[in-house]
């Protein structure tokens, strides 16, 4: 290679290695503007009010369940602020691969906890006596349209085999407030095709100031995992069933503690 090829290879390397760390900076600026960004919906914009965490296992595995609603996912960023703040454990979440998709905030999830989603749902964090936290209603619980708010959608029952077979209890956990911030009044299908998503929401393009109520219920015990796949397949669907309650009762019981959504 002569010289000026030399020179000219080093010159690409310089520029490539000045991009990366451009790269890397502005993505930690991006994503510290966006934990801001989260810490003034919590304590200002949502005026998120907390209860129960006490009822979290100090230690040892167990599976937050929560209900999932709101057009744009916001509960689940909350949760991890809160959690954060309210507890010396770390949450991981299994989290499908479209939140990694985005700039900022794909990295910023990862960070503070975001799993990729696969069918063992956070099993290996589990056995290694870590929390984790799940929205079994899936992106199903975002499709949900305002007038059926509130109103869970099928669990399903992957979180309840994976806490069978690690042995873990299901804390059930009520987040009341993102149906209003983020209602979904619609969708738009072009947009969805065009931006490779699997829904495009009609909803405000900045959330609404709606109050935020998270509460944290009594665990749920698993039960003695059973010998065989029936027995076990059987108690993995009565856990799934007996958790869609317990969340679905606090929601209830939550969403009546407000006189209104924007108080």
């Amino acid at each position: 290679m002569s010289e000026s090829m030399a020179d000219v290879t080093d010159v690409i390397e310089m520029a490539g290695a000045e991009l990366r760390y451009l790269k890397g900076e502005l993505g930690r600026v991006g994503e510290s503007a966006w934990d801001r960004f989260l810490d003034w919906l919590v304590d200002d914009y949502f005026r998120v009010e907390v209860t129960g965490l006490e009822n979290i296992p100090a230690e040892g595995p167990a599976v937050v369940v929560a209900n999932h609603s709101g057009a744009w996912g916001l509960d689940a960023f909350v949760l991890q602020k809160v959690f954060a703040r309210g507890l010396p454990r770390a949450l991981y979440v299994p989290a499908a691969p479209l939140v990694f998709r985005f700039p900022v905030i794909g990295s910023y999830a990862r960070r503070k906890g975001a799993i990729p989603l696969d069918p063992t749902l956070g099993w290996e964090h589990l056995v290694a006596g870590e929390l984790v936290g799940v929205f079994p209603e899936g992106i199903s619980g975002l499709e949900k349209p305002f007038r059926k708010r509130y109103q869970l959608r099928p669990f399903s029952p992957g979180f309840a085999v994976t806490a069978l077979r690690a042995g873990a209890p299901v804390v059930p956990l009520s987040v009341i407030g993102a149906e209003e911030a983020c209602p979904r009044l619609g969708e738009i299908p072009a947009l969805a095709r065009l931006l490779d998503l699997p829904c495009f929401p009609l909803t405000p393009l900045f959330p609404l100031p709606s109050k935020w109520l998270v509460t944290v219920g009594e665990p749920i015990p698993a039960p003695p995992r059973p010998g065989s796949y029936a027995a076990r397949a059987a108690a993995a669907r009565l856990l799934c069933a007996e958790s869609q309650a317990a969340v679905q009762a606090l929601v209830d019981r939550e969403r009546r503690r407000r006189d209104t959504p924007f108080w």
